[in-house]
């Protein structure tokens, strides 16, 4: 069956489609069981980050590609003419190379990254999970997280690591000439905001807020880091001590708004305030940018933060480009060999049950009181016919048609050498 890929990212469609587009990971299984019970697709993992939502299918047929599309905006209540313009598909191999190149970070906002691998192999266990995976799709991802093992270890591609996280404290030095007088507030306790915290407190930040909707896990990381823990309702409290607020969370909505925001700038006394939004769906209120003395940076704005980053792994990326090509050929070839492995078994199956049909006609005539010898004959006459009855008619259809390559295609697959008969 094909392997489609459709989705939406951050270099095809800005951050308000990629919210709207978003799967909410307590929604994923329920997802995943609508696309593949719709018959829209066979398998299907959804992978779905603050810089993409893509799906992975195997379909009956590459047409099928389209009401995929469908599907997604259906079930997120998009106008299908305002997803298609920052809608993309892959078949086939493209599809194949697509998710090679992603899940090895090749196609990741900061090129190499490596949390988008971690973040494809959830994605693979939560279709598990959910049973919307078969063999398909599972060849695909063992061969894909192979592939991307080779890239991360064969290649440069993974040195000095980078991330959105990395690329977010990266604004706030420029920003800030001296962020060891700073005090940052983190919104979130995941792993990008752990990620964060680390790169915070690795360049010396004066102080650290971890804020969470459970008190637990932000206390759980901010003993880590020697940091501050409060609960997202305390936010108005804190937010007017922040120098920097970083925040990632999976809110459905907006955790601050303009109005939190004014209000801290008027205690900081207009000194400004960095606020960085990484999350998808946003955060913070688009409206907050809007706010004298606080200065709002989207995932969209990072991108001139990670140019040099990009610059610096360009030799690496080619030499993984062509790791993921050798991917794909060996792919594809896995695949073609599982096929001739499908046909062979057919094949023998098929002459299985024609002996054993002769063979049960040939122990009937015998009980019924026929000669050994004439029950022989009338069995190696009844499968020589069986077995000889495809290829006959496949010879005749050729020769009428004067087809030579497929007659000699059938001499050699037959075994007959026309020489040696001669």
């Amino acid at each position: 069956m094909p392997l489609i890929t459709v989705g939406v990212n951050h270099k095809t469609a800005p951050v308000s489609i990629r919210e709207r587009v978003a799967f909410a990971p307590e929604k994923m299984i329920e997802a995943l069981s609508s696309l593949v019970e719709e018959k829209r697709a066979q398998e299907a993992v959804i992978v779905s980050t603050c810089n993409r939502t893509e799906l992975y299918c195997s379909v009956e047929d590459s047409g099928k590609a389209q009401e995929v599309v469908d599907w997604l905006g259906q079930y997120h209540n998009i106008d299908l003419a305002d997803l298609k313009q920052y809608c993309y598909t892959h078949v086939a191999d493209d599809s194949v190379r697509h998710i090679m190149r992603v899940a090895s970070g090749l196609d990741s906002l900061i090129l190499g990254e490596p949390q988008i691998l971690g973040q494809v192999k959830s994605a693979y266990a939560v279709s598990q999970e959910g049973e919307c995976i078969g063999p398909e799709l599972e060849s695909l991802f063992q061969r894909t997280f192979s592939v991307a093992k080779r890239v991360r270890t064969d290649t440069a591609i993974g040195e000095n690591p980078v991330s959105i996280a990395f690329a977010a404290v990266s604004l706030a030095q420029r920003i800030f000439a001296d962020i060891q007088r700073s005090t940052a507030l983190l919104i979130g306790a995941g792993q990008t905001i752990e990620l964060v915290a680390r790169h915070l407190k690795e360049n010396g930040v004066k102080r650290i807020i971890v804020a969470n909707r459970t008190l637990a896990r932000a206390e759980a990381l901010a003993n880590e880091l020697n940091a501050e823990a409060i609960m997202l309702g305390e936010l108005g409290d804190y937010l007017s001590q922040a120098d920097i607020v970083i925040s990632s969370t999976a809110s459905q909505l907006p955790i601050i708004g303009k109005g939190m925001v004014e209000r801290a700038t008027a205690k900081r006394r207009h000194s400004p305030m960095l606020l960085v939004d990484i999350a998808v769906p946003r955060d913070i209120e688009p409206e907050v940018e809007d706010v004298k003395d606080a200065y709002l940076y989207t995932v969209d704005d990072l991108h001139s933060v990670i140019e040099e980053n990009v610059r610096a792994r360009q030799d690496a990326a080619k030499a993984a480009e062509a790791l993921i090509e050798q991917g794909v050929e060996s792919y594809r070839k896995a695949l073609d060999s599982r096929k001739v492995s499908d046909l062979i078994v057919s094949f023998r199956q098929s002459a299985e049950m024609t002996k054993q049909a002769e063979l049960e006609k040939a122990l009937k005539s015998i009980e019924s009181g026929q000669s050994p010898e004439q029950v022989m004959n009338k069995l190696a006459h009844g499968l020589m016919n069986k077995l000889i009855h495809a290829p006959t008619r496949y010879l005749r259809e050729a020769g009428s048609e004067a087809d030579q390559e497929a007659l000699t295609i059938a001499a050699d697959v037959l075994g007959i050498n026309e020489e040696k008969d001669n």
